[in-house]
C-alpha cells in the first residue's frame, strides 16, 4: 500500500487567494464581508449603510435615467409614458409646518429619476411661507392655496386635479421619499408595462428626519392581509388613468381615505407590484398617526366601513370587527350552506390524546354536518380498540378504517380521503387541543370562497408559545414556520402573526381543504413520507391558482411529535435527508424565486422576521 504524505491544512491566506482564483474578485470580496460584518442581528441603523443607495449608486441610477429619457424622446407619447413615465407627487397640506414642508420638498428635488412634478394643495387659513423659499425655482414644483380646508379628501383631490403624469405618487406633507424613489417605480414600470398600482416598503423617521427607525418590509400583493389591515400604507403610486376612474377620494372615509382609496385602485387594477425596498420615511411627531394611533380614533371606523364597502363591491358577504390593535381588522364570512366536512385523523395508541383532541372540538362548534374518520395506524395497545369501539358507539358519526402499511403520514392521510365522504376535509393531528370558539366556522367559511382551497390555524405549545403562524417557504433553506416560541400573547413583526392573510403554506396538522382542490392536485405527494409533505400540498395547491389562507383566529394547543416521536435516530436522519433534498429538488424554482409573503430583506436564517444581511441581496435583486 501507498503511504500518502500527511496534508498540511493550508494557511487562511492560501484559502482565500485560492477562493479568489476559483470564485473571482466579485464573490471573493463578498464573502470576505460577509464573514467579518455578518448582520442578522445587527441594528437598523447599521443595516441602512448596506441597504439605502451609497452617492456613487445614485449617480449610477442619475445616468441610467437620463439615458432612459434619450432612448425615448422620438417616441410616440403611449411608449414614452411606459418607458419614460412622469410622475405627480400629490400632496395634500393643512397647517404644515414650514420646516416639514420644506424637507419634503428637498427629498423629492434629490431624486435620481428627474421625470416627476410636484402638486400641493393647500386647505390652511393661510399660505405656507415655506413654499417659495424652498422650490429653487423648479417649475415641476406647483403650489395651489384652497382658501379653506376641504378635509383630507377634499385637499388629496384638489391636488390630484392639478396631476398631469401618467403616475400619481401619494405623500404626506410632513414625510420624506428616499432619493431613489422615483427611479425604482420607473425601473418596475418598465419591467412590467400593465401595472397600474405599486408599493413599496418604508420606515419611520424621528420628528427632525434624521433618524430612520422601525422599518416595515412587506409581502407581494396579499389581498387578505390588506383585509386585516392597511400594509400598503406608503409609498403607493397609481397610475393616474385608474385613479381617476375610480373617483379620487371619497370624504366620507377621511382619516382612512387611503384604505378606501387602495381597495378601490387594487379591486380594479390589471397588475399590482410591490418594490422590496425602503422608499419612504414616515415622520413621527405627537400629532401624526405614527406615533400617536389614538390621535385619529375616528379614523379606524372610517377603515371598518373602507372594508365593509370594499366586501359589498366584490358581493361577498362578511361581517366586519375590529381587531386587537387599532386599525386592525377581522373578517367573520357568512357561509352560504352547511356541507358535509370530513375530520381526518392518523391515529397509533394514545388514546387520551386522541379523545382530548376530538372532545376539544365538539366544545369549541355547534357545528353538526361532521363526520370523524379515525385512521388506525398499527397500534399495539389492546385498549385502543377498545377505545375505538366505545367512541363509536357514543358518537354514531365516527368510523375507525384500518391503515396496515408501515407509517407514511402522506398515504394515511390520502386514505382517508378515500373513505370520507365529506365535501370539505379537516385534516387533524390526534395531539391537538381546539381553544376558539367556532372553530369549524373559522376554517369552514373562508375555505367557502372560490378562490381558496386551503385553510390553516395558529398553534401553540403547551407553554403558550407558537409553535406554527403559517409557512415561510425558503426558512432553514426549506421551509418553516413563522414565528416559532415567541409568546401566544404577542403580535410579531408589524402584527403578522396575529392578522388573516394568504400564505404560501400552512401546516397540515390543522388544515381544511375543498375536496375537489385535493383531488385536482393529486392529494398528498407520497414519496414525502414524512417531511414537508404539508407544505408541498399547499404549493401544488397554489400552482393550481387556489389561495392558501392563515386564519390567525383560529387557535388550538398543538403537543407536537407526541405520537410519533422525535427525528433522533439515524434512520429518520436519513430519511429526512432524503425527503428535504426531493423537496428541494421539487420546488427549486420556487426557493429560487423567494416566498412571495414573505420579503428579499428579511432573514431566512431565523423565524422572527429580523434583517437580513443587505450584502447577501444582490442591488439588481432588490430592485425587481
Amino acid at each position: 500500500m501507498e503511504i500518502q504524505e500527511e496534508r498540511k491544512p493550508k494557511s487562511l491566506l492560501k484559502k482565500t487567494v485560492l477562493y479568489f482564483k476559483k470564485n473571482g474578485a466579485k464573490k471573493g470580496f463578498k464573502k470576505i464581508h460577509n464573514k467579518f460584518f455578518r448582520l442578522e442581528t445587527v441594528s437598523y441603523e447599521k443595516w441602512q449603510k448596506g441597504a439605502f443607495p451609497s452617492a456613487h449608486e445614485q449617480e449610477r441610477q442619475r445616468r441610467e435615467a437620463s439615458a432612459w429619457n434619450e432612448e425615448t424622446l422620438k417616441k410616440p407619447a403611449e411608449e414614452r409614458a411606459r418607458l419614460y413615465p412622469c410622475f405627480s407627487i400629490v400632496v395634500p397640506m393643512y397647517h404644515t409646518p414650514p420646516e416639514y414642508l420644506a424637507a419634503l420638498i428637498s427629498s423629492v428635488r434629490a431624486q435620481t429619476y428627474e421625470n416627476w412634478e410636484l402638486c400641493l394643495a393647500d386647505g390652511s387659513e393661510t399660505p405656507c411661507s415655506a413654499y417659495g423659499d424652498s422650490t429653487g425655482g423648479d417649475e415641476r414644483i406647483r403650489y395651489q392655496f384652497l382658501e379653506g380646508n376641504r378635509g383630507i379628501a377634499g385637499n388629496t383631490n384638489a391636488a390630484l386635479s392639478m396631476a398631469k403624469g401618467d403616475f400619481v405618487v401619494l405623500a404626506d406633507h410632513d414625510d420624506l421619499l428616499s432619493p431613489d424613489a422615483l427611479y425604482c417605480l420607473a425601473r418596475a414600470v418598465r419591467a412590467q408595462e400593465t401595472a397600474d398600482v405599486l408599493y413599496s416598503d418604508e420606515d419611520k423617521t424621528d420628528a427632525k428626519g434624521k433618524k430612520y427607525y422601525d422599518p416595515h418590509f412587506k409581502p407581494d400583493f396579499n389581498e387578505d392581509l390588506l383585509r386585516s389591515l392597511n400594509y400598503i400604507c406608503h409609498l403607493l403610486a397609481v397610475r393616474r388613468s385608474l385613479a381617476a376612474a375610480v373617483g379620487g377620494f371619497r370624504a366620507d372615509y377621511d382619516g382612512a381615505q387611503d384604505y378606501d382609496f387602495v381597495f378601490r385602485c387594487t379591486e380594479a387594477a390589471r397588475d399590482i407590484v410591490h418594490i422590496p425596498r425602503i422608499l419612504y420615511h414616515w415622520r413621527c411627531h405627537g400629532a401624526s398617526t405614527a406615533e400617536n394611533p389614538d390621535s385619529k380614533r375616528y379614523a379606524f371606523e372610517a377603515g371598518k366601513r373602507a372594508l365593509e364597502d370594499h366586501y359589498a363591491r366584490l358581493g361577498i358577504k362578511a361581517c366586519v370587527v375590529h381587531g386587537l390593535k387599532p386599525g386592525m381588522y377581522t373578517t367573520q364570512y357568512t357561509r352560504p350552506r352547511d356541507p358535509l366536512v370530513s375530520v381526518i385523523i392518523p391515529n397509533k395508541d394514545h388514546t387520551a390524546d386522541l379523545d382530548r383532541t376530538i372532545r376539544s372540538v365538539m366544545a369549541c362548534t355547534s357545528y353538526s354536518n361532521l363526520e370523524w374518520v379515525i385512521v388506525e395506524n398499527n397500534s399495539t395497545c389492546p385498549e385502543t380498540f377498545s377505545y375505538y369501539e366505545a367512541l363509536s358507539r357514543e358518537f354514531a358519526n365516527v368510523r375507525v378504517i384500518t391503515w396496515e402499511k408501515e407509517f407514511n403520514y402522506a398515504a394515511i392521510n390520502n386514505f382517508g380521503a378515500a373513505h370520507a365522504s365529506g365535501e370539505y376535509l379537516w385534516l387533524l393531528n390526534n395531539d391537538l387541543e381546539m381553544i376558539t370558539d367556532d372553530c369549524v366556522d373559522g376554517l369552514l367559511n373562508p375555505c367557502m370562497r372560490p378562490e381558496i382551497g386551503i385553510v390553516g390555524a395558529r398553534l401553540y405549545y403547551g407553554d403558550d408559545t407558537v409553535q406554527h403562524a403559517g409557512v415561510i417557504v425558503g426558512l432553514g433553506g426549506v421551509a418553516g414556520h413563522a414565528f416559532v416560541g415567541q409568546p401566544r400573547f404577542d403580535c410579531g413583526y408589524m402584527a403578522k402573526d396575529r392578522c388573516t392573510q394568504r400564505l404560501s403554506a400552512v401546516t397540515a396538522a390543522c388544515l381544511m381543504i375543498r375536496r375537489s382542490v385535493f383531488e385536482e392536485i393529486g392529494g398528498f405527494s407520497e414519496e414525502l413520507a414524512v417531511a414537508f409533505n404539508d407544505v408541498d400540498l399547499c404549493l401544488k395547491a397554489g400552482r393550481a391558482g387556489y389561495g392558501v389562507l392563515y386564519n390567525a383566529q383560529v387557535e388550538a394547543y398543538h403537543y407536537e411529535s407526541k405520537t410519533r416521536g422525535l427525528e433522533d435516530t439515524p434512520e429518520k436522519v436519513a430519511r429526512f435527508n432524503g425527503e428535504m433534498d426531493l423537496f428541494k429538488e421539487k420546488w427549486q424554482r420556487k426557493l429560487q424565486a423567494g416566498d412571495p409573503y414573505y420579503n428579499i430583506n428579511l432573514t431566512l436564517a431565523r423565524n422572527d422576521f429580523t434583517l437580513r444581511n443587505p450584502y447577501e441581496i444582490d442591488y439588481e435583486q432588490r430592485v425587481k
